[in-house]
């Protein structure tokens, strides 16, 4: 009879590459808020509506949206179970600055909006 054993380092391996439940959580909201694919937030980054709007922090260059933007792309282009502590940890923020600011939706078109094009900043597309 065969018995499978796993090395004491693959299993800490094996375990090093695996989320918790609560990054696993934040994980799948993060893709169910975060609609919007790399390429098609780079572009939104192109646009003056995209640098229309946002909060800039003395000395920074970029709306921390826009900044936000930038790490969601890398975010996205990352591998699940290679996914830092810092990544997870953002994709928790941004979790949170969506589902807040999806919630104070103005009445009307808001295609053309301050508030849709900073939900845009930060990987969420209101009109998908």
């Amino acid at each position: 009879m065969f018995v499978h054993h796993t090395h004491p380092a693959m299993e800490d391996l094996i375990m090093a590459t695996s989320l918790s439940e609560k990054q696993e959580e934040i994980y799948e909201e993060f893709y169910d808020l975060v609609n919007m694919q790399p390429k098609e937030i780079e572009d939104w980054l192109e646009t003056d509506e995209s640098k229309s709007v946002g909060q800039t922090k003395d000395g920074a260059e970029e709306s921390v949206g826009r900044q936000s933007a930038r790490k969601i792309i890398e975010i996205k282009r990352t591998n699940k179970s290679e996914l830092s502590d810092e990544q997870l940890d953002h994709m928790q923020k941004v979790c949170g600055y969506i589902k807040r600011h999806a919630a104070q939706e103005p009445d009307g078109d808001v295609s053309e909006t301050d508030w849709c094009y900073s939900l845009k900043n930060w990987g969420h597309d209101p009109s998908k």
